[in-house]
C-alpha cells in the first residue's frame, strides 16, 4: 500500500502566491485562462497565459496544487481544473505569516518623507 507523503510547507514566491490565491478565488472554474483573468482583474497587470501555466505546473510538481481534466459537455473540449492541496494551504499560511512578521515595525510612510 502506497502512502501519500506529507509535503512540508514552503515559502512561496510572489507569483506562486498570487496564482494559488487566484485558484482558490475561482474555485470550480480554476482553469488556466480563468485563473489568468482573475489575476489580471485583481492585480491590474497583464499576465501571459504561458507564465500562468508554467507557474501552475511548477506548483503541481511541488504538490501544492492538483489538476484534473473535466468536460462541460460530451462534445466539448476538456479543461484542466486546478485546486490547492492541503500542503498548498499550509504553504500559503507560512508565506503570509512570514510576510506579516517582516512588515511589523515597518513604516513605509517615513520613507516617502525623506
Amino acid at each position: 500500500m502506497r502512502r501519500n507523503k506529507r509535503v512540508d510547507p514552503v515559502l512561496l514566491g510572489a507569483l506562486e502566491e498570487q496564482v494559488m490565491l487566484a485558484v482558490i478565488r475561482t474555485a470550480e472554474e480554476a482553469y488556466g485562462m480563468n485563473v489568468r483573468r482573475e489575476l489580471e482583474e485583481v492585480t491590474e497587470r497583464e499576465m501571459t497565459i504561458g507564465s500562468v501555466y508554467a507557474t501552475l505546473d511548477r506548483l503541481e510538481a511541488k504538490g501544492l496544487v492538483t489538476s484534473n481534466r473535466q468536460s462541460l459537455a460530451a462534445d466539448a473540449p476538456s479543461r484542466r481544473i486546478f485546486a490547492v492541496t492541503a500542503a498548498g494551504g499550509r504553504s500559503l499560511s507560512l508565506t503570509r505569516n512570514t510576510r506579516d512578521r517582516l512588515w511589523k515595525g515597518v513604516n513605509v510612510g517615513a520613507l516617502s518623507e525623506t
